[in-house]
Protein backbone atom coordinates (compact mmCIF):
# COMPACT_ATOMS: atom_id res chain seq x y z
CA UNK A 1 0.00 0.00 0.00
CA UNK A 2 2.35 2.23 1.10
CA UNK A 3 4.80 1.66 -1.80
CA UNK A 4 1.41 2.34 -4.01
CA UNK A 5 1.45 5.65 -2.51
CA UNK A 6 4.88 6.68 -3.23
CA UNK A 7 4.51 5.15 -7.10
CA UNK A 8 1.17 7.84 -7.61
CA UNK A 9 3.03 10.59 -6.36
CA UNK A 10 6.18 10.06 -8.22
CA UNK A 11 3.50 9.49 -11.66
CA UNK A 12 1.52 12.78 -10.70
CA UNK A 13 4.58 14.92 -10.38
CA UNK A 14 5.93 14.02 -13.64
CA UNK A 15 2.78 14.94 -15.06
CA UNK A 16 2.86 18.38 -14.02
CA UNK A 17 6.47 18.76 -14.77
CA UNK A 18 5.43 17.06 -18.51
CA UNK A 19 2.51 19.52 -18.99
CA UNK A 20 4.38 22.67 -17.77
CA UNK A 21 6.83 21.84 -20.55
CA UNK A 22 4.36 21.31 -23.27
CA UNK A 23 2.47 24.69 -22.14
CA UNK A 24 6.22 26.34 -22.32
CA UNK A 25 6.98 24.93 -25.85
CA UNK A 26 3.51 25.91 -27.44
CA UNK A 27 3.86 29.71 -25.65
CA UNK A 28 6.95 29.78 -27.17
CA UNK A 29 5.84 28.52 -30.49
CA UNK A 30 2.61 30.82 -30.10
CA UNK A 31 4.69 33.78 -29.81
CA UNK A 32 7.13 32.52 -32.83
CA UNK A 33 4.10 31.98 -34.87
CA UNK A 34 2.71 35.74 -34.21
CA UNK A 35 6.37 36.95 -34.77
CA UNK A 36 6.06 35.45 -38.10
CA UNK A 37 2.57 36.64 -39.23
CA UNK A 38 3.87 40.19 -38.26
CA UNK A 39 6.26 40.02 -40.60
CA UNK A 40 4.30 38.56 -43.24
CA UNK A 41 1.15 40.64 -42.59
CA UNK A 42 0.96 42.95 -46.19
CA UNK A 43 0.54 46.76 -45.18
CA UNK A 44 -2.17 48.64 -45.88
CA UNK A 45 -2.01 50.64 -49.41
CA UNK A 46 -1.27 53.86 -50.30
CA UNK A 47 -4.02 55.43 -51.14
CA UNK A 48 -3.34 58.41 -53.68
CA UNK A 49 -6.31 61.23 -54.73
CA UNK A 50 -6.28 62.30 -58.10
CA UNK A 51 -8.21 65.46 -59.53
CA UNK A 52 -9.50 66.13 -62.54
CA UNK A 53 -11.77 68.30 -64.39
CA UNK A 54 -13.21 65.58 -66.79
CA UNK A 55 -16.15 63.62 -64.98
CA UNK A 56 -17.09 62.68 -68.54
CA UNK A 57 -13.77 60.29 -68.38
CA UNK A 58 -14.65 58.60 -65.39
CA UNK A 59 -15.30 55.24 -66.44
CA UNK A 60 -11.96 55.13 -68.81
CA UNK A 61 -9.95 56.06 -65.77
CA UNK A 62 -11.35 53.35 -63.41
CA UNK A 63 -10.00 50.92 -66.31
CA UNK A 64 -6.47 52.90 -66.61
CA UNK A 65 -6.47 52.85 -62.62
CA UNK A 66 -7.59 49.15 -62.63
CA UNK A 67 -4.42 48.18 -64.77
CA UNK A 68 -1.67 50.30 -62.93
CA UNK A 69 -2.93 48.57 -59.69
CA UNK A 70 -2.75 45.32 -61.24
CA UNK A 71 1.12 46.22 -61.62
CA UNK A 72 1.00 48.03 -58.36
CA UNK A 73 -0.84 46.12 -55.81
CA UNK A 74 0.55 48.13 -52.96
CA UNK A 75 -0.64 51.59 -54.44
CA UNK A 76 -4.61 52.38 -54.47
CA UNK A 77 -6.40 55.56 -56.85
CA UNK A 78 -9.13 57.51 -56.47
CA UNK A 79 -9.88 59.38 -59.86
CA UNK A 80 -12.32 62.44 -58.19
CA UNK A 81 -13.45 64.77 -61.34
CA UNK A 82 -15.23 68.38 -60.89
CA UNK A 83 -16.83 70.25 -63.30
CA UNK A 84 -14.45 71.96 -65.69
CA UNK A 85 -16.06 75.49 -64.91
CA UNK A 86 -15.42 75.22 -61.05
CA UNK A 87 -12.18 73.23 -61.47
CA UNK A 88 -10.13 75.74 -61.00
CA UNK A 89 -11.54 77.40 -58.13
CA UNK A 90 -11.57 74.06 -56.14
CA UNK A 91 -8.08 73.45 -57.35
CA UNK A 92 -6.23 77.12 -56.00
CA UNK A 93 -8.20 77.04 -52.96
CA UNK A 94 -7.41 73.40 -52.18
CA UNK A 95 -3.37 74.20 -52.94
CA UNK A 96 -3.63 76.85 -50.64
CA UNK A 97 -4.91 75.00 -47.95
CA UNK A 98 -2.18 72.47 -48.22
CA UNK A 99 -4.13 69.59 -48.05
CA UNK A 100 -6.09 67.30 -50.60
CA UNK A 101 -4.85 65.87 -53.52
CA UNK A 102 -1.83 63.59 -54.52
CA UNK A 103 -1.92 64.43 -58.00
CA UNK A 104 -3.27 67.36 -60.12
CA UNK A 105 -4.71 67.88 -63.87
CA UNK A 106 -2.47 71.01 -64.71
CA UNK A 107 -4.25 73.63 -67.40
CA UNK A 108 -1.42 73.84 -70.18
CA UNK A 109 1.11 76.56 -70.68
CA UNK A 110 0.18 79.96 -68.39
CA UNK A 111 -2.50 77.47 -66.35
CA UNK A 112 0.78 75.31 -65.19
CA UNK A 113 2.97 77.76 -65.05
CA UNK A 114 0.84 79.84 -62.55
CA UNK A 115 1.22 76.66 -60.02
CA UNK A 116 4.66 76.01 -60.66
CA UNK A 117 5.86 79.64 -59.83
CA UNK A 118 3.61 79.13 -56.21
CA UNK A 119 5.62 75.93 -55.82
CA UNK A 120 2.86 73.43 -55.43
CA UNK A 121 3.94 70.72 -57.62
CA UNK A 122 7.82 68.48 -57.74
CA UNK A 123 9.67 68.07 -60.99
CA UNK A 124 8.95 65.07 -62.84
CA UNK A 125 12.23 65.08 -65.36
CA UNK A 126 13.45 61.79 -63.51
CA UNK A 127 10.50 60.28 -64.53
CA UNK A 128 11.17 57.00 -66.87
CA UNK A 129 9.41 57.66 -69.96
CA UNK A 130 9.66 61.74 -69.69
CA UNK A 131 12.53 61.79 -71.45
CA UNK A 132 10.82 59.95 -74.58
CA UNK A 133 7.85 62.55 -75.25
CA UNK A 134 8.47 65.62 -77.53
CA UNK A 135 10.27 68.87 -76.07
CA UNK A 136 7.22 70.67 -77.77
CA UNK A 137 4.58 68.64 -75.35
CA UNK A 138 6.64 69.13 -72.79
CA UNK A 139 6.35 72.91 -72.71
CA UNK A 140 2.96 72.83 -71.21
CA UNK A 141 4.00 72.24 -68.12
CA UNK A 142 7.87 73.22 -67.87
CA UNK A 143 9.03 76.30 -65.44
CA UNK A 144 11.38 79.17 -65.95
CA UNK A 145 13.57 76.73 -64.46
CA UNK A 146 13.14 74.54 -67.48
CA UNK A 147 12.11 71.54 -65.21
CA UNK A 148 9.33 69.32 -66.86
CA UNK A 149 6.15 69.35 -64.23
CA UNK A 150 3.84 67.73 -65.93
CA UNK A 151 3.50 64.11 -67.91
CA UNK A 152 1.09 65.85 -70.81
CA UNK A 153 -1.96 63.70 -71.16
CA UNK A 154 -3.06 64.07 -74.92
CA UNK A 155 -3.11 66.77 -78.26
CA UNK A 156 -5.93 68.34 -78.71
CA UNK A 157 -6.82 69.62 -82.21
CA UNK A 158 -9.19 72.42 -83.74
CA UNK A 159 -11.35 71.05 -86.29
CA UNK A 160 -14.31 71.26 -88.39
CA UNK A 161 -16.69 68.25 -88.07
CA UNK A 162 -19.14 67.53 -90.76
CA UNK A 163 -22.21 65.50 -90.73
CA UNK A 164 -21.24 63.33 -93.61
CA UNK A 165 -25.08 62.07 -94.39
CA UNK A 166 -26.14 65.95 -94.35
CA UNK A 167 -23.71 66.31 -97.14
CA UNK A 168 -24.56 63.02 -99.07
CA UNK A 169 -28.59 63.47 -98.89
CA UNK A 170 -28.42 67.05 -100.51
CA UNK A 171 -25.28 66.52 -102.85
CA UNK A 172 -23.57 69.44 -101.41
CA UNK A 173 -19.60 69.17 -101.51
CA UNK A 174 -17.54 69.23 -99.20
CA UNK A 175 -15.16 72.76 -98.67
CA UNK A 176 -11.76 73.03 -99.17
CA UNK A 177 -11.32 76.45 -99.67
CA UNK A 178 -12.73 79.11 -97.73
CA UNK A 179 -15.00 80.40 -101.11
CA UNK A 180 -16.24 77.03 -101.37
CA UNK A 181 -17.13 77.28 -97.65
CA UNK A 182 -18.73 80.51 -98.56
CA UNK A 183 -20.90 78.61 -101.75
CA UNK A 184 -22.17 75.65 -100.11
CA UNK A 185 -23.53 77.67 -96.86
CA UNK A 186 -25.56 79.17 -98.96
CA UNK A 187 -26.84 75.88 -100.76
CA UNK A 188 -27.34 74.69 -97.24
CA UNK A 189 -29.89 77.97 -95.90
CA UNK A 190 -31.74 77.58 -99.03
CA UNK A 191 -32.80 74.44 -97.55
CA UNK A 192 -33.64 75.47 -94.08
CA UNK A 193 -30.14 73.75 -92.69
CA UNK A 194 -27.63 75.81 -89.85
CA UNK A 195 -24.17 75.86 -92.16
CA UNK A 196 -22.53 75.80 -88.39
CA UNK A 197 -23.16 74.74 -85.54
CA UNK A 198 -21.71 77.80 -83.55
CA UNK A 199 -22.27 78.99 -79.62
CA UNK A 200 -21.26 81.93 -78.64
CA UNK A 201 -22.59 82.00 -74.67
CA UNK A 202 -19.08 80.36 -73.27
CA UNK A 203 -16.47 82.94 -75.40
CA UNK A 204 -13.94 80.30 -75.53
CA UNK A 205 -15.67 78.57 -78.35
CA UNK A 206 -15.32 82.12 -80.53
CA UNK A 207 -11.64 82.15 -80.30
CA UNK A 208 -11.13 78.10 -80.82
CA UNK A 209 -13.32 78.83 -84.20
CA UNK A 210 -10.91 81.92 -84.68
CA UNK A 211 -7.77 79.57 -84.41
CA UNK A 212 -9.29 77.33 -87.35
CA UNK A 213 -9.35 80.43 -90.19
CA UNK A 214 -6.70 81.85 -88.91
CA UNK A 215 -4.77 79.10 -89.76
CA UNK A 216 -4.61 79.95 -93.07
CA UNK A 217 -5.46 83.67 -92.96
CA UNK A 218 -2.00 84.64 -91.22
CA UNK A 219 -0.67 81.86 -90.86
CA UNK A 220 2.13 80.05 -89.32
CA UNK A 221 5.12 83.09 -90.63
CA UNK A 222 2.91 85.84 -89.04
CA UNK A 223 3.14 83.84 -85.75
CA UNK A 224 6.92 83.46 -85.65
CA UNK A 225 7.14 87.11 -86.46
CA UNK A 226 5.10 88.21 -83.52
CA UNK A 227 6.67 86.36 -81.48
CA UNK A 228 10.12 87.87 -82.29
CA UNK A 229 8.64 91.46 -82.36
CA UNK A 230 8.74 92.43 -85.51
CA UNK A 231 4.28 92.75 -85.77
CA UNK A 232 1.44 93.00 -83.63
CA UNK A 233 -1.86 92.19 -83.73
CA UNK A 234 -2.31 95.33 -85.66
CA UNK A 235 -0.99 93.32 -89.14
CA UNK A 236 -3.21 92.97 -91.69
CA UNK A 237 -3.03 89.27 -91.87
CA UNK A 238 -4.05 89.16 -88.25
CA UNK A 239 -6.73 92.00 -88.87
CA UNK A 240 -8.36 89.77 -91.42
CA UNK A 241 -8.73 86.46 -89.85
CA UNK A 242 -11.18 88.63 -87.50
CA UNK A 243 -12.63 90.03 -90.50
CA UNK A 244 -13.48 86.57 -91.97
CA UNK A 245 -15.39 85.22 -88.61
CA UNK A 246 -17.31 87.94 -88.39
CA UNK A 247 -18.06 87.51 -91.97
CA UNK A 248 -19.31 83.97 -90.74
CA UNK A 249 -22.52 84.82 -88.52
CA UNK A 250 -24.83 84.60 -91.18
CA UNK A 251 -23.54 80.74 -91.20
CA UNK A 252 -24.46 80.81 -87.52
CA UNK A 253 -27.63 79.66 -85.74
CA UNK A 254 -30.08 82.79 -85.05
CA UNK A 255 -28.90 84.56 -81.16
CA UNK A 256 -26.14 81.93 -81.20
CA UNK A 257 -24.37 84.55 -79.12
CA UNK A 258 -26.61 83.10 -76.49
CA UNK A 259 -26.19 79.80 -77.57
CA UNK A 260 -24.92 76.88 -75.06
CA UNK A 261 -22.73 74.51 -76.00
CA UNK A 262 -24.42 71.83 -75.52
CA UNK A 263 -27.55 73.03 -77.73
CA UNK A 264 -24.78 73.68 -81.07
CA UNK A 265 -23.99 70.14 -80.38
CA UNK A 266 -27.89 69.09 -80.42
CA UNK A 267 -28.31 70.76 -83.83
CA UNK A 268 -25.12 69.02 -85.57
CA UNK A 269 -25.92 65.30 -84.35
CA UNK A 270 -29.52 65.58 -84.83
CA UNK A 271 -29.15 66.89 -88.91
CA UNK A 272 -30.42 70.63 -88.36
CA UNK A 273 -26.87 71.87 -89.11
CA UNK A 274 -24.38 70.69 -91.45
CA UNK A 275 -20.85 71.29 -89.79
CA UNK A 276 -19.61 72.09 -86.04
CA UNK A 277 -16.41 73.46 -85.16
CA UNK A 278 -14.57 72.58 -81.73
CA UNK A 279 -12.22 70.71 -80.27
CA UNK A 280 -11.46 66.89 -81.31
CA UNK A 281 -12.32 65.70 -77.76
CA UNK A 282 -15.92 66.73 -79.11
CA UNK A 283 -15.38 62.89 -80.79
CA UNK A 284 -16.00 60.79 -77.89
CA UNK A 285 -19.05 63.02 -76.99
CA UNK A 286 -20.65 62.86 -80.37
CA UNK A 287 -20.38 58.82 -80.90
CA UNK A 288 -21.37 58.34 -77.02
CA UNK A 289 -24.59 60.51 -77.95
CA UNK A 290 -25.18 59.32 -81.40
CA UNK A 291 -22.90 55.64 -82.36
CA UNK A 292 -24.53 55.45 -85.52
CA UNK A 293 -23.55 59.00 -86.63
CA UNK A 294 -21.70 59.18 -89.48
CA UNK A 295 -18.83 61.85 -89.38
CA UNK A 296 -15.78 63.53 -91.22
CA UNK A 297 -13.24 66.27 -90.48
CA UNK A 298 -11.91 69.23 -91.84
CA UNK A 299 -8.16 70.80 -90.49
CA UNK A 300 -9.01 74.04 -92.12
CA UNK A 301 -10.17 76.04 -95.28
CA UNK A 302 -7.45 76.79 -97.54
CA UNK A 303 -7.26 80.42 -99.07
CA UNK A 304 -7.32 79.30 -102.98
CA UNK A 305 -7.52 75.86 -104.37
CA UNK A 306 -4.92 73.63 -103.54
CA UNK A 307 -3.78 75.70 -100.52
CA UNK A 308 -2.39 74.57 -97.63
CA UNK A 309 -5.00 73.81 -94.66
CA UNK A 310 -3.10 73.13 -91.48
CA UNK A 311 -3.95 71.64 -87.99
CA UNK A 312 -4.51 73.40 -84.93
CA UNK A 313 -3.06 71.89 -82.13
CA UNK A 314 -2.60 71.91 -78.20
CA UNK A 315 -1.84 69.96 -75.57
CA UNK A 316 -4.88 69.36 -73.99
CA UNK A 317 -3.67 69.22 -69.70
CA UNK A 318 -0.96 67.28 -67.49
CA UNK A 319 -0.59 65.54 -64.80
CA UNK A 320 1.64 66.44 -61.57
CA UNK A 321 2.35 65.36 -58.60
CA UNK A 322 1.98 68.12 -55.43
CA UNK A 323 4.09 68.90 -53.06
CA UNK A 324 2.27 68.46 -49.86
CA UNK A 325 1.89 65.13 -50.91
CA UNK A 326 3.11 62.37 -48.27
CA UNK A 327 3.57 59.93 -51.11
CA UNK A 328 5.58 61.22 -53.65
CA UNK A 329 6.95 58.28 -54.88
CA UNK A 330 4.26 56.09 -55.16
CA UNK A 331 2.76 59.54 -57.25
CA UNK A 332 5.61 59.60 -59.14
CA UNK A 333 5.01 55.76 -60.07
CA UNK A 334 1.50 56.62 -61.38
CA UNK A 335 3.46 59.19 -63.39
CA UNK A 336 6.00 56.32 -64.74
CA UNK A 337 2.54 54.44 -65.69
CA UNK A 338 1.23 57.81 -67.83
CA UNK A 339 4.18 58.24 -69.78
CA UNK A 340 4.14 54.64 -70.94
CA UNK A 341 3.15 53.48 -74.02
CA UNK A 342 0.81 51.35 -72.82
CA UNK A 343 -0.80 54.25 -71.43
CA UNK A 344 -1.07 56.22 -74.55
CA UNK A 345 -2.68 53.17 -76.20
CA UNK A 346 -5.34 52.74 -74.06
CA UNK A 347 -6.22 56.37 -73.84
CA UNK A 348 -5.97 57.04 -77.87
CA UNK A 349 -8.21 53.69 -77.76
CA UNK A 350 -10.46 54.16 -75.08
CA UNK A 351 -11.44 58.11 -75.32
CA UNK A 352 -10.93 58.44 -79.12
CA UNK A 353 -8.21 60.98 -78.57
CA UNK A 354 -4.81 61.69 -79.62
CA UNK A 355 -1.86 60.93 -77.24
CA UNK A 356 1.03 62.39 -76.72
CA UNK A 357 2.84 59.81 -76.16
CA UNK A 358 5.31 58.46 -78.73
CA UNK A 359 4.35 55.01 -80.22
CA UNK A 360 0.79 54.95 -80.08
CA UNK A 361 -1.31 53.98 -82.94
CA UNK A 362 -5.06 55.28 -82.99
CA UNK A 363 -7.20 52.24 -83.88
CA UNK A 364 -9.76 54.72 -84.59
CA UNK A 365 -9.86 56.03 -88.06
CA UNK A 366 -10.71 59.98 -87.36
CA UNK A 367 -8.25 59.82 -84.39
CA UNK A 368 -5.77 58.18 -86.66
CA UNK A 369 -6.58 60.44 -89.46
CA UNK A 370 -6.23 63.60 -86.74
CA UNK A 371 -2.96 62.48 -85.52
CA UNK A 372 -1.10 62.43 -89.43
CA UNK A 373 -2.81 65.60 -90.50
CA UNK A 374 -0.97 67.31 -87.10
CA UNK A 375 2.62 65.39 -88.19
CA UNK A 376 2.40 66.45 -91.60
CA UNK A 377 1.16 70.51 -91.02
CA UNK A 378 0.38 71.25 -87.17
CA UNK A 379 0.25 75.20 -86.14
CA UNK A 380 -0.30 76.30 -82.55
CA UNK A 381 -3.42 77.73 -81.06
CA UNK A 382 -2.25 81.01 -80.95
CA UNK A 383 -4.25 82.37 -78.21
CA UNK A 384 -3.83 80.17 -75.67
CA UNK A 385 -0.26 78.24 -76.74
CA UNK A 386 1.15 82.21 -76.53
CA UNK A 387 -1.61 84.53 -75.53
CA UNK A 388 -2.71 83.18 -72.98
CA UNK A 389 -0.58 85.43 -70.28
CA UNK A 390 -1.67 88.53 -68.19
CA UNK A 391 -4.84 89.41 -65.89
CA UNK A 392 -7.41 89.15 -67.45
CA UNK A 393 -4.98 87.00 -69.79
CA UNK A 394 -4.94 88.59 -73.72
CA UNK A 395 -6.75 84.89 -75.13
CA UNK A 396 -9.73 85.96 -72.36
CA UNK A 397 -9.88 89.73 -73.28
CA UNK A 398 -10.10 88.51 -77.39
CA UNK A 399 -12.76 86.03 -76.78
CA UNK A 400 -14.72 88.73 -74.88
CA UNK A 401 -14.08 91.21 -77.58
CA UNK A 402 -15.55 88.95 -80.22
CA UNK A 403 -18.72 88.74 -77.99
CA UNK A 404 -18.34 92.77 -78.25
CA UNK A 405 -17.91 92.03 -82.02
CA UNK A 406 -21.10 90.20 -82.52
CA UNK A 407 -23.50 92.22 -80.39
CA UNK A 408 -22.30 95.55 -82.17
CA UNK A 409 -20.81 96.80 -79.17
CA UNK A 410 -17.39 97.00 -80.72
CA UNK A 411 -16.11 96.43 -84.24
CA UNK A 412 -13.51 94.98 -85.77
CA UNK A 413 -11.11 97.29 -85.11
CA UNK A 414 -12.39 97.49 -81.45
CA UNK A 415 -11.07 93.99 -81.31
CA UNK A 416 -7.94 94.60 -82.23
CA UNK A 417 -7.08 97.70 -80.04
CA UNK A 418 -8.59 95.66 -76.55
CA UNK A 419 -6.56 92.53 -77.67
CA UNK A 420 -3.54 94.58 -78.70
CA UNK A 421 -3.42 96.50 -75.03
CA UNK A 422 -3.84 93.83 -72.91
CA UNK A 423 -0.99 92.09 -75.20
CA UNK A 424 1.57 95.19 -74.50
CA UNK A 425 1.06 94.93 -70.49
CA UNK A 426 2.49 91.57 -70.28
CA UNK A 427 4.24 90.13 -73.53
CA UNK A 428 7.71 89.76 -74.11
CA UNK A 429 9.12 88.91 -77.71
CA UNK A 430 11.77 86.18 -77.70
CA UNK A 431 13.99 88.23 -79.57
Amino acid sequence: MKKNLVLYFVLLLAGIFLLAACSEKEGEAGKEAASNNGETKEKDPVELLMYSWRPEDREAYEKFIKEFENQNPGIKVTFKPYKSTEYGTILTNTLTAGQGPDIIQLRPYEGATSIIDADYIVPLDDVEGISDISDEYLKAAKGEDGKVYGVPLSLNAAVVFYNKDVFEEHGFKVPETWDDLLAVAEEMKAKDIIPIAQAGKASYLLSLTHSVFGATTYGQEFVNELLEGKVDLTDERFVESVERIQQLESLFPKDFIALEDKDAQAMFYTGQAAMYINGSYRLETFENTNPDMNIGILPSFADKEGGETPLVTWVDGSYAVVKASKHQEEAKKFMEFLASKEFGQMFSDELARISAIPGVDPKHELVREMTELGEENPTPYLMLVYLGGGSPTTKTTFENALQGMYIDSLTVEGVIEESQKSMDKWFKPTN
